[in-house]
């Protein structure tokens, strides 16, 4: 139990339904899906394209999605892939002949073909009860009406307002400046683009004016979109991956997701006393940033699109990690690791949701970086992620850009099971971060007995580009041990990521968790 002194937050507990996300309003929106006789796929999709008006800098239908799925407690999970792929007409060899070392990140180049709102058209279809049109109606209303804009939300957009291409300016600022907490926000050409997804399902997005204004709007800035690229998208329903903690098992999305690199650092892990060290001290620290230095190297070399990724089996194999393990030195730092990141980024929404049946959804949505590749459609204002900048122009690598492939992926949405049952979904926001958040946040609950809300408050650390980022919930003391054994420590200008969970305790009830880094909360009914 807490202490009641300090602030913190209790876990939300309730027996009929649950949610957690990063937005109170989407949360809201959610269990009145379940209240209305919807399940959990409805009302972590209302609440998930809702998101799009919470937190515009976040997600959007012009990014991409993940999802694991768990009918019941017993059934398998289901992984379903809505990551779009590069257009056709893309070339690394054209790009590297322009001058590029890697793809430009605000540029017509990094814009892969929006995989979301496929996705969310198929998962309503095969799971959900309610339909598109009763889905789609909150975001309608509120991109309409407007949604007072967060303080967190604030705070993002105030770093990222220099992203926008003239194209999203008008769209996304407030007299070219960033809004206060408490503004309105209103995007009533993106709420006409979903009635037309509510009316026509897919083909409201993927054909017909809203695709040809897409089109359009990236040709003119140099793009090699066609009609072609944009109707041919279609997600993919995909065996999730899984690895083994203490008494849980972690399962993660296979590639292009990075889920084996959380199930590689946790193997790696293994081979430490982690639960007899201080949870939050040095020795904890440094030993977690040696191992993801060394799986995201291994993701970084392996991860490819699912047709291109040939050493997914030796990523996870316990060989390798005990090997990698082998490298890591407990009281100095690797003197020349690899970029952790190709680009760091940290622009993410998660929201998970479980219902009185116990199906459990665990779902991802995101543009990649904030605002994404800042270029949004000219008539309606869609909003284009720049997942293209996933990918790397080296000649010959699994993740080479080229037309037709996805990119090395950074969302994952996780779930743990126990003695072969589904106990809970979760997820970690951040970017590069999240498989080093899914890491920790189960060896925070499985090495330090810590309950969910508890492993997400906990401070966080992560070696990213160079520098190791150290949050302020950290003493100073560990910053200097820290920097003692050959660390680049600093403390980073916003917190590290977000997280949202929810546990099926073995009594029937369910305890929700939220990030206090994020606006959201979980809320019950």
């Amino acid at each position: 139990m807490r202490d009641f002194q300090r602030p913190g937050r209790s876990p939300v507990l309730s027996t009929s339904g649950m949610c957690a996300t990063s937005h109170p309003l989407a949360a809201k929106v959610a269990i009145q899906m379940l209240e209305a006789g919807g399940n959990a796929m409805d009302a972590a999709l209302a609440g998930a394209v809702l998101l799009e008006f919470c937190e515009p800098q976040m997600t959007g239908i012009g990014g991409d999605l993940f999802a694991l799925i768990a009918p019941d407690q017993d059934a398998e999970i289901v992984a379903l892939n809505g990551s779009g792929r590069a257009p056709a007409g893309l070339s690394a060899a054209k790009l590297r002949e322009q001058g590029h070392s890697k793809v430009p990140l605000y540029d017509a180049a990094a814009v892969t073909i929006p995989g979301a709102v496929d996705a969310i058209c198929k998962l309503s279809k095969d799971y959900g009860k309610l339909g598109l049109k009763t889905l789609l109606a909150p975001a309608i209303h509120y991109a309409e009406a407007g949604v007072p804009v967060a303080p967190r939300v604030a705070f993002d957009w105030s770093e990222a307002l220099g992203n926008l291409h003239p194209s999203a300016k008008a769209a996304y600022s407030f007299d070219n400046k960033a809004p206060q907490p408490g503004q309105l926000f209103r995007a009533p050409k993106q709420a006409e683009v979903l009635r037309r997804i509510a009316m026509d399902g897919r083909a409201g997005f993927y054909d017909g004016e809203v695709a040809e204004d897409m089109v359009n709007s990236l040709n003119a800035l140099g793009g090699t979109h066609t009609l072609e690229d944009f109707a041919g998208t279609a997600c993919d329903y995909t065996t999730p991956i899984r690895g083994s903690y203490a008494d849980l098992d972690l399962v993660e999305h296979p590639p292009n997701g990075q889920g084996a690199t959380a199930i590689l650092m946790l193997n790696m892990l293994k081979h430490f006393n982690i639960a007899g060290m201080d949870p939050f001290g040095t020795e904890r620290a440094h030993i977690e940033a040696e191992a993801a230095k060394l799986a995201y190297d291994a993701r970084n070399r392996m991860l490819a699109d699912p047709d291109h990724t040939a050493r997914l089996a030796h990523m996870l194999a316990p060989e390798t990690a005990a090997s990698l393990a082998a490298l890591i030195d407990p009281k100095c730092a690797i003197s020349n690791p690899v970029t952790v990141s190709e680009a760091v980024h940290k622009d993410t929404i998660y929201i998970t949701v479980v219902d009185k049946d116990r199906m459990s959804v665990s779902l991802i949505y995101s543009i990649f970086h904030s605002f994404g590749s800042g270029i949004a459609s000219n008539d309606f204002g869609v909003l284009f992620q720049n997942r293209g900048a996933g990918f790397t122009l080296e000649e010959g690598h699994p993740n080479e850009v080229a037309g037709g492939k996805r990119p090395m992926h950074t969302i994952i949405p996780g779930m743990l099971q126990k003695a072969g049952r589904t106990i809970m979904p979760f997820g970690v926001m951040g970017g590069a971060y999240q498989p080093n958040g899914h890491a920790r946040f189960v060896s925070n609950m499985t090495d330090f007995g810590l309950d969910a809300q508890s492993a997400i408050d906990a401070p966080r650390a992560f070696f990213d580009a160079g520098i190791m980022k150290v949050e302020r919930g950290y003493p100073d003391i560990v910053r200097s041990e820290l920097t003692e054994r050959g660390h680049n420590v600093a403390i980073p200008d916003g917190p590290i990521g977000g997280a949202q969970s929810i546990l099926i305790r073995e009594d029937g009830v369910l305890e929700g968790a939220s990030d206090p880094r994020k606006d959201g909360c979980a809320l019950g009914y």
